[in-house]
C-alpha cells in the first residue's frame, strides 16, 4: 500500500510543481502585458496633455506675433495716408492690406472701421460674408480692457466648405488712445498647422466641426477613409479608446474656445495603441518562449526531486505563514544537512533578526520622535550636527510643583501625561519635533531634523493652538473638579547646530547654541506679572515669520546668560 500511495502523492506533488510553475510563469507574462499595456497608456496619455499644450502654445504664439507686427502698422506711412481721405480708395486699401498680407504670411486680412464696418481687404480666399465675425470680435474687443481680441472661427459661417481659422483684431490709432481702425487677420487652421503639430508632436490630429449633434472632420492627418464624424458629446469624456480604420487609437478631444461663428468644433489628438506597444511585443514573444520552455523543463527536473522536496517544503510554505502573522518566536526544524536544511536555518535566523527589528523599531518609535528616528535609521546614529537656521519652543507649566505636592505621584504622573500628549500631538500636527520632556516642561523644534521652510510660522501657530488647548483641558479639568493649569511659551529663532549629541554608546538628536538659551528664557519671562502674555517671541521670529500676527511690543528684556536684550514681542492671536 506505501508504494502506490507513495507514487500518488509524488504525482500529485510532480503536477502541483508543474501547476505551480505554469501558473507562475503565465502570470509572469500577463503581468508583463497589462504593464506594457497600461505603461503605453500612460505615455500616450501624457504625450496628449502635451500636444493639447502644444497645439494652445502654437496658436497664441502665431497670434502674438501677427499682433505685434499688426501694431506696428499704425505707424505705417502707406496706412496713415488711407486714413488721411475721407473715403480711402478700395483697391489702393486691397493693394496695401496685400502686401502685409504677404509679409505676415496669412491669406486674409481685413481693414475696419471702429465700428466694425469693412473699409476693404484683401479679397480672394474669403467672401464677403466671413466679415461678419470679424465685425463680432471688433465689439469684443471695443468692451475688453486689452484693445484686441482673437477666436476660433468657421469661415464662411455655416458654410458647406468652410475652414478653421484663428482670428485676430488689432486696433489702429492716430494717435493713441483714439481707435481709427481695426485689422483683422485669419490664420487658418488646416492642414498643413495639423502636419506640423503632428511631425512634432508624434500624434494624429484632426479638426472637428459640427453646427449640432454630430461633428465632421474638417482636416486631419489621417486617411481620407479613416477620419469619421463623432458626436459632439465626445467633446466633454476625456480620453477614451476610439476605433479607427479597425485599429485602437487613444483619443483626447479638446473644444476649440472661443469659436465665434455658430456650432462646436474641437482637435481629436490620437495615437495607435498597437503602434506604441510594437516594441513591448517582442518582449511578450520572448517571455511566451520562455515560458514553454520552462513547462517542459519542470516536467523533466520536476519528478526526481518530488518525492525529497514535498515534506519539508510543505513544511516551508507553512512556517512562512507563522512568519507573515508575525509569530517570530517560533522555530523550524527539520533535521536536515542538505540545502533544505540551510533554508530552514535561514527561516530561524530571519525571525529572529525581524523580532530584533520589531523590537528597535517599537523603542525608537516610543522614544524618540519618527523623524528623528528615520534620520537615525538613515545616518546610523552618527556623532556630529549641521548649522542650521531652526525655531525653538519651550513650553512650561506654571506652579505645577505645588500643584502635585497635593497630589498622589500616580494621579500627578497621570495628568502630566494627559497633558503632554495634547501638546505633543499639536507639536507633531505643524510638523514641529519633540525634542525632550524636562519635568514639566516641553522643547519642541520647527525646522530641524526635517527642513521646514515656514518653521516660525508653524511654531507661532503651534503654540496659539497650544493655548486653545489647554483651555479645552483645563475645562475638562474643572468638570472633574481639578485646578486648572497654566503656563508659558518662549519661542526663538536662529541659527543652531543640529545634530546628534552624547558619547559613541548613547547619544541623543539635539540642537546646541545660543538661539535655544534664548527660547527657554523667554518661556522665564512669561511668569512676569507686568507682560500678562502666555506667549513670549523674540524679534529674530517675528522677522522670519510670514503670516500676520496680533502682537505687542514689550521693548527689550534683560535674558540670563546674555549680556544684550532681547527685543520681546507678546502674541495675542492670528489677524
Amino acid at each position: 500500500m506505501r508504494l502506490p500511495q507513495f507514487r500518488r502523492y509524488g504525482t500529485r506533488l510532480l503536477l502541483l510543481i508543474l501547476g505551480i510553475v505554469a501558473v507562475a510563469q503565465c502570470a509572469d507574462y500577463f503581468l508583463v502585458v497589462k504593464a506594457n499595456r497600461r505603461n503605453a497608456v500612460e505615455r500616450i496619455h501624457q504625450d496628449l496633455d502635451e500636444g493639447a499644450r502644444l497645439f494652445t502654445r502654437r496658436v497664441d504664439a502665431r497670434l502674438d506675433e501677427l499682433s505685434g507686427r499688426a501694431a506696428l502698422m499704425s505707424d505705417d506711412y502707406s496706412i496713415r495716408q488711407l486714413f488721411l481721405k475721407d473715403q480711402p480708395d478700395p483697391a489702393t486699401v486691397r493693394s496695401a492690406l496685400r502686401s502685409y498680407s504677404e509679409r505676415m504670411g496669412v491669406p486674409f486680412m481685413a481693414l475696419l472701421t471702429p465700428d466694425g464696418e469693412e473699409i476693404g481687404d484683401t479679397g480672394g480666399v474669403l467672401p464677403k460674408a466671413a466679415l461678419a465675425p470679424f465685425k463680432n470680435l471688433v465689439k469684443v474687443a471695443a468692451a475688453a480692457d486689452d484693445p484686441r481680441a482673437k477666436a476660433f472661427a468657421r469661415l464662411p459661417p455655416g458654410g458647406a466648405a468652410g475652414k478653421l481659422y484663428a482670428l485676430l483684431v488689432v486696433p489702429i490709432y492716430a494717435p493713441k488712445p483714439e481707435i481709427v481702425a481695426w485689422i483683422g487677420l485669419a490664420l487658418p487652421i488646416g492642414h498643413e498647422f495639423a502636419m506640423g503639430l503632428k511631425a512634432d508632436a508624434r500624434l494624429e490630429v484632426t479638426f472637428y466641426f459640427g453646427l449640432s449633434g454630430e461633428m465632421a472632420p474638417v482636416e486631419s492627418t489621417l486617411p481620407g477613409s479613416d477620419a469619421v464624424p463623432v458626436d459632439s458629446s465626445s467633446l466633454g469624456s476625456g480620453i477614451r479608446n476610439v476605433l479607427v480604420g479597425g485599429e485602437s487609437y487613444v483619443t483626447a478631444y479638446r473644444p476649440l474656445l472661443p469659436l465665434i461663428t455658430p456650432g462646436r468644433a474641437a482637435i481629436a489628438l490620437q495615437r495607435s495603441l498597437e503602434a506604441e506597444l510594437g516594441p513591448s511585443r517582442l518582449l511578450e514573444r520572448f517571455l511566451l518562449l520562455l515560458l514553454l520552455a520552462s513547462l517542459a523543463a519542470a516536467a523533466l527536473i520536476a519528478p526526481p526531486f518530488a518525492r525529497n522536496l514535498s515534506r519539508p517544503l510543505i513544511a516551508l510554505a507553512e512556517h512562512t505563514k507563522v512568519i507573515a502573522r508575525g509569530d517570530y518566536g517560533k522555530r523550524l526544524e527539520l533535521g536536515r544537512a542538505d540545502e533544505i536544511g540551510a533554508l530552514a536555518e535561514s527561516f530561524n535566523r530571519m525571525s529572529e533578526g525581524l523580532a530584533e527589528r520589531d523590537r528597535v523599531r517599537d523603542l525608537l518609535d516610543k522614544n524618540v520622535s519618527p523623524e528623528v528616528a528615520a534620520q537615525l535609521l538613515r545616518d546610523g546614529g552618527a556623532l556630529g550636527g549641521e548649522e542650521r537656521e531652526v525655531t525653538v519652543l519651550f513650553v512650561d507649566l506654571r506652579s505645577f510643583t505645588r500643584l502635585s505636592e497635593s497630589m498622589p505621584p500616580r494621579d500627578v504622573l497621570a495628568l502630566l501625561n494627559r497633558y503632554f500628549d495634547r501638546m505633543s500631538g499639536i507639536v507633531e500636527i505643524y510638523r514641529g519635533v519633540v525634542d525632550k520632556y524636562i519635568g514639566d516642561a516641553i522643547m519642541a523644534l520647527f525646522g530641524a531634523p526635517v527642513e521646514q521652510a515656514n518653521h516660525a510660522d508653524s511654531a507661532i501657530l503651534a503654540a496659539l493652538e497650544m493655548k486653545s488647548a489647554l483651555a479645552r483641558l483645563n475645562a475638562e479639568l474643572a468638570a472633574e473638579g481639578r485646578a486648572k493649569l497654566s503656563f508659558g511659551v518662549g519661542i526663538n529663532t536662529s541659527r543652531i547646530i543640529a545634530g546628534n549629541i552624547g558619547s559613541s554608546r548613547r547619544l541623543n538628536y539635539s540642537v546646541v547654541g545660543d538661539g535655544v538659551n534664548v527660547a527657554a528664557r523667554l518661556q522665564d519671562l512669561t511668569r512676569m506679572s507686568q507682560f500678562r502674555a502666555d506667549i513670549l517671541i523674540s524679534a529674530a521670529t517675528l522677522a522670519a515669520a510670514r503670516g500676520k500676527y496680533r502682537v505687542r511690543s514689550l521693548g527689550a528684556a534683560p535674558v540670563r546668560g546674555r549680556d544684550e536684550p532681547v527685543d520681546v514681542y507678546a502674541v495675542d492671536g492670528v489677524e
